[in-house]
Order: C-alpha cells, then sequence, then structure tokens
C-alpha cells in the first residue's frame, strides 16, 4: 500500500498534471479527487487523455472527505485554500499550490490579494539554501508559483555570489495559456492567442512579484528590487523567463575578468536532479523542458551594458506546479526526492 493522497481543485490544469503524476508514483496511491463547479463529472470529460482513471468522478470538495489521505495536494484559488486548510487536521500533511501561504508580510498581502492573510508556511523551492530541511519537517508547505520558481532559480546564486547588484533586477517571463488557469476568459479564446504575444499586469501590480523578492532576499541576504513583466505566449504549457541584474562593479569592468555567471550558476546547481545547466552557447528553449520537472538555465555576462543576463526555461504545470508538489511531498513523506518524476521532457 502506498502513501494516500488527496488532490482538491482536481479539476484545472495543475490539479489534472498532479493526477497524471501521481498515477505513476510508485509509492503514492490515489484517494478523494474533489472539484467545485465539475463535481459528479467524470475525471475523463475534463481529463481525457488520463485513460486511467476511467470511471473516476470528482467529488465535492470537503474537507472531512480530504482527510481521509494522509496527504493533500490543494490546487485551489487561494481563498478557498486558506478554508479548506483551517478545517483539516492536525494530523494531515497539506501542500499548498496557490499564493495563500507564501508570504510573510501582511502588506505585501493585502497589496496583491484580497481577503485576510492567512499566515505563512515552509516555502518550498528545494533547491535554497536549506530548503530541503525545512521540508522534510514540515506537515504544512506552500509550493512556489510558476513564474517565481524560473526567477528565483536563475538569479539567487548570483546574488549570493555578489556577481549582480539585487538593486536593479528586471524579469520579463512569457507563459503558456495553461497558466492562467482553466476559467473561460474572452483574452484567452483560440482566436486571441493564436499568432500573438501580449503583456499582461505591467508594472509591478502581478502577484508573483513580492514572492520572487522575499525568496531573493532571505535566501541571499539581500533586499531585492524587482520589475516584473509577464507575457502571454501562444502556447500551452512552458515559462522563458529573461532575467538581469546589474553586475557588481569588478564583475561589470572587463579587464578585471570578473566571475563567470555560467560557473556560479553551475557550481551551485551541481548535483541537482532538476535544474541543469546548459553548455556554453546553448540557450534553453520551452520545448526541451516540455513534460519535465526540470529547469534549464543559461548566463552571460553583458558586460558593454553592465548587466548579467540569466535565461530560464520549464514546464509551468511541471517544475512550476505539481511536478514541484510532487518534489516537495516526497521530501515530506521521505521518499527518493525523484520518484515519480520525469528529469527529461517530452520532443517533438
Amino acid at each position: 500500500m502506498g502513501v494516500r493522497v488527496a488532490v482538491a481543485g482536481a479539476s484545472g490544469y495543475a490539479g489534472g498534471e498532479l493526477l497524471r503524476l501521481i498515477g505513476a508514483h510508485p509509492d503514492l496511491e490515489l484517494g478523494p479527487v474533489t472539484a467545485h463547479a465539475s463535481a459528479g463529472a467524470a475525471v475523463t470529460d475534463l481529463h481525457p487523455h488520463l485513460a486511467s482513471l476511467s470511471g473516476l468522478t470528482f467529488e465535492p470538495t470537503e474537507p472531512a472527505r480530504l482527510a481521509t489521505a494522509d496527504l493533500v495536494f490543494m490546487a485551489l484559488q487561494p481563498e478557498d485554500s486558506a478554508a479548506i486548510a483551517a478545517q483539516l487536521p492536525d494530523g494531515v500533511a497539506v501542500i499548498d499550490l496557490s499564493a495563500s501561504f507564501r508570504l510573510a508580510d501582511p502588506g505585501d498581502w493585502a497589496a496583491f490579494y484580497s481577503g485576510p492573510h492567512a499566515g505563512r508556511w515552509v516555502y518550498g523551492l528545494p533547491e535554497l539554501p536549506g530548503a530541503r530541511d525545512r521540508i522534510r519537517a514540515a506537515r504544512q508547505v506552500a509550493a512556489p508559483g510558476c513564474y517565481a520558481t524560473a526567477v528565483i532559480l536563475a538569479l539567487a546564486p548570483l546574488l549570493a555570489a555578489g556577481l549582480a547588484s539585487p538593486a536593479d533586477i528586471v524579469a520579463v517571463a512569457a507563459s503558456g495559456t495553461s497558466g492562467a488557469g482553466r476559467t473561460p476568459r474572452p483574452g484567452l479564446v483560440a482566436t486571441e492567442i493564436m499568432g500573438a504575444m501580449s503583456a499582461y499586469q505591467v508594472g509591478g501590480v502581478h502577484r508573483h512579484t513580492p514572492e520572487i523578492e522575499q525568496a531573493l532576499g532571505e535566501a541571499t541576504g539581500t533586499r531585492p528590487a524587482v520589475s516584473f513583466t509577464p507575457l502571454l505566449a501562444p502556447m500551452p504549457r512552458g515559462i522563458l523567463a529573461t532575467c538581469t541584474a546589474r553586475l557588481a562593479t569588478q564583475a561589470a569592468d572587463p579587464a578585471t575578468a570578473g566571475p563567470d555567471p555560467r560557473a556560479v550558476l553551475a557550481e551551485a546547481y551541481a548535483g541537482e536532479p532538476f535544474v541543469r545547466v546548459l553548455p556554453a552557447g546553448q540557450w534553453p528553449s520551452t520545448a526541451a523542458t516540455l513534460g519535465g520537472n526540470t529547469v534549464h538555465l543559461q548566463a552571460a555576462a553583458d558586460t558593454r551594458a553592465g548587466r548579467v543576463v540569466v535565461v530560464a526555461a520549464e514546464d509551468n504545470l511541471v517544475k512550476g506546479a505539481a511536478g514541484q508538489a510532487v518534489q516537495i511531498a516526497n521530501l515530506m513523506l521521505g521518499l527518493p526526492e525523484g520518484a515519480g518524476l520525469a528529469v527529461n521532457g517530452v520532443a517533438p
């Protein structure tokens, strides 16, 4: 018998990806699968690719039913996650994929979200210094946001090494449409998306901005200021983030031959199963990460402009959401960290 897990919010894209990964996991047993509006519908009505779950239906999202599992994945809206979490018994482990428990500062929460601040859980980005020990010891973990995962992993080692300045960080990231969720919206229909890219939530108002600043600051002992601009790309999956920061004075001077930013990343992530620093001259592509729980990174120093450039690619539904949640669950449950997760992507 495996560890019994429940998925709340299983009708959405991240929830469906959780079902796919749990179905192939050697140590997890799928328990309650819940939804709100889709309760009573067949799982394969919304996720026809999950043929192994034929005959299974979505149940209503009731805390008592979720509590029959050993661990609950919550792929819900923030206000719903906070309400459900408050009703689960202390003995049930919980991983929340929403933003409900990511932010420490109630002021940041009030500036970017509605409703009361629910508090903060352990932040579940395993590749950050000391994070694995905190995750293993926790019963409640907040999974990072998809954009935040890419930007934080791209920049944290460079800030920690003093190669980049935290005072002037710019991140521009393009995401596939699945990042916007499953709820129909006029701006997400195929007629509007095909052949077009567009920016949204410009000017420092995207909800992942305070999360990125908080995690980078805590991991590197700095006070970062991040200008983050998201783009909507005409593809279902993937994130490509281009992150730049001003080079520290010595590194910006070609005569001093400062540290190679790629070498700094390679050293920081040596041995990490789910972060790949690409060979020199090779740049990340979203296609190479599809289906895998891996972030691809590459970096270069633009000494003419005095900036370091890091490009990160990931599958927003895997390492950016469901895959990372399973990685967290493996750590919490004492299982091999990579159980049920693919390093390789799917191509073409």
